[in-house]
C-alpha cells in the first residue's frame, strides 16, 4: 500500500532529487507526444483493431464504459472486442496500464484525472519510469462525497470542516490517530478531502493521517472504525448512509460546482499505433455519455451498474444521487438537486485543459510534483482535446455542445478562492495551508 509521509510526499523511494528531475523528464517525454497527421481520420477509415482492454473501478462514473459495452456502442463503431475489466484499486489500474495490453495488462481505463499525468512523469511508477499517457475525454462532473463516521454527528459538520477541529483535537489528546481516507495519492478524492480540510483550518499533513483505501472497501473499513472521514465516488457514500454507518458532510459539487472528475485515459503508444480505433473508441464512449445523461435512463443505468458482473450492489445505492436526490444521513434530505452526476451536460465530456491545470497546481500544492513543474507543457503533452474535437465532428455533435476554448476560465470554490488557469502560481500563493516547498 502506498503511504504518504507527514510532508505529503509519497514514501515510495521518491527523493528530492527525483522530484527535481521530474521537470526534465516531462520535457523528454514530450518528444514522444503523439502527433496525428492531417487526414489521419479520413472518412471511411476503419479501426485498426477490433477491440482494446479497458480497466474500470466500481464507481458510478465508470458508467460510460459499462453502458458503451452493454448497449452496443462499441460494436456500433467497429470495436466488438472491447473488454471492460474490473480493477481492484487505482494502484492496480496503474500497474496494469504500465504492463499494457500486450503484456496481459490494459491499454486504457476509467481513471482519476490526475493519474495519467503522474504516470506520464514517472511520479507513481516503479523506478520512476515514465509511461506516456493521454487523456481523451472527461467522463463526468460532480457527485463524489466526503463522508464522516457516525461518532462525529453531534459536531454538525457539513461544508465547514472546522467543526471537526475540537473533536479531532480531543481524540488526538487521548492518543488516538485521526485517519482520513482517499483512493490514491494525488488523485481527485485526495485533492477534494485535502481542500475541504484545509479550508476548515485542518492541515491534512499535520492534523490527520491520510491513508489509501480502494473505493469498494471504504464502507467496510469505516464500519470497523479504520477511518474517521473519507472521500470517494458513488455509490459508496450512499451505501454508507443506507447502512447507517456514517453520513455525508458534503458532496464535492458543493466544494466546486461543476468540477471535473474521472477521465478516459489511454497509453499514448496505443493511440499512436491505432489512431482510428482510438477515435472510434472515443465516439462510442461519447454516445454512451449522452445516453447516461438522460434522466429517463437513470433507473436502467442503476440496475445495470448494480449487477454482479459490474458493481454487485443494490441498485438503490446507485440511483438516488444519480438523480440528485441526496440523503446525507444526518437528518438532511434533498430532492431533485443539480448536484447529480453530469455525463454530457455542461461540457462534461470535453477535457478542458484549464481543469487539468488545476489538478497539476494542487499536486504541486501537496508536494506530489515539484514547484518548478512546467504545468502548461505537461498539460499540452497529456491532454488530447484535439482528438475529442475530431470525434465530436464525426459524431455530428451539436456546435452548442462543443466548447469554443480549451479553457473554462476562472473557477471559484466554496471558500471564495479563485483559480485562474492563466496564473496557477497566484492561486498557490493565496493558499495558507500547503506542503512545505
Amino acid at each position: 500500500m502506498t503511504k504518504i509521509s507527514k510532508t505529503g510526499i509519497l514514501t515510495s523511494g521518491i527523493t528530492r532529487r527525483s522530484l527535481i528531475k521530474t521537470t526534465a523528464t516531462v520535457a523528454l517525454v514530450g518528444a514522444v507526444k503523439t502527433a496525428f497527421p492531417s487526414g489521419a481520420f479520413a472518412a471511411g477509415a476503419g479501426p485498426e483493431v477490433k477491440g482494446i482492454k479497458l480497466g474500470y473501478i466500481a464507481l458510478t462514473d465508470a458508467a460510460p464504459l459499462v453502458i458503451a459495452k452493454e448497449k452496443g456502442f462499441f460494436d456500433k463503431h467497429g470495436l466488438p472486442d472491447v473488454d471492460v475489466a474490473k480493477q481492484a484499486s487505482w494502484g492496480a489500474t496503474r500497474d496494469n496500464l504500465v504492463l499494457g495490453g500486450a503484456a496481459n495488462g490494459i491499454d486504457g481505463a476509467h481513471i482519476l484525472s490526475p493519474l495519467p499525468y503522474l504516470m506520464h512523469t514517472g511520479k507513481v511508477t516503479q523506478n520512476n519510469k515514465p509511461v506516456p499517457m493521454a487523456i481523451l475525454a472527461r467522463l463526468n462532473l460532480d457527485s463524489q462525497g466526503i463522508s464522516v463516521a457516525k461518532e462525529y454527528a453531534e459536531t454538525g459538520v457539513q461544508l465547514d470542516a472546522s467543526k471537526l477541529k475540537a473533536a479531532f483535537e480531543k481524540k488526538k489528546a487521548e492518543g488516538k490517530e485521526i485517519k482520513a481516507a482517499m483512493t490514491f495519492p494525488g488523485g481527485t478524492h485526495d485533492l477534494w478531502i485535502r481542500y475541504w480540510l484545509a479550508a476548515g483550518g485542518i492541515d491534512p499533513n499535520k492534523d490527520v493521517s491520510t491513508i489509501v483505501v480502494p473505493p469498494p472497501q471504504m464502507v467496510a473499513n469505516m464500519k470497523v472504525g479504520n477511518m474517521d472521514v473519507f472521500c470517494v465516488g458513488e455509490p459508496w457514500n450512499e451505501q454508507l448512509v443506507n447502512q447507517g454507518i456514517g453520513f455525508t458532510a458534503a458532496t464535492t459539487g458543493e466544494l466546486w460546482k461543476g468540477h471535473p472528475e474521472k477521465a478516459l485515459g489511454l497509453r499514448a503508444d496505443w493511440i499512436e499505433k491505432n489512431p482510428n480505433a482510438a477515435k472510434a473508441l472515443l465516439m462510442a464512449v461519447m454516445e454512451a455519455q449522452q445516453w447516461c445523461e438522460s434522466m429517463d435512463n437513470k433507473a436502467e443505468m442503476a440496475e445495470i451498474l448494480g449487477r454482479r458482473q459490474w458493481f454487485n450492489v443494490p441498485p438503490k445505492d446507485v440511483l438516488g444521487r444519480l438523480k440528485g436526490d441526496i440523503n446525507y444521513g444526518n437528518g438532511r434530505m434533498v430532492q431533485g438537486t443539480d448536484l447529480y452526476m453530469k455525463f454530457w451536460k455542461d461540457g462534461a465530456s470535453y477535457p478542458f485543459k484549464s481543469h487539468d491545470t488545476w489538478f497539476m497546481a494542487e499536486n504541486i500544492r501537496w508536494g506530489y510534483l515539484p514547484a518548478n513543474t512546467d504545468i502548461k507543457a505537461l498539460v499540452n503533452q497529456v491532454n488530447r482535446e484535439d482528438i475529442w474535437r475530431g470525434a465530436a465532428k464525426d459524431l455530428g455533435v451539436a456546435a452548442a455542445d462543443i466548447p469554443a476554448s480549451s479553457s473554462r476560465g476562472k473557477e471559484t470554490f466554496f471558500d471564495g478562492k479563485v483559480f485562474d488557469p492563466e496564473n496557477p502560481s497566484a492561486y498557490l500563493d493565496s493558499l495558507s495551508i500547503k506542503a512545505a516547498s
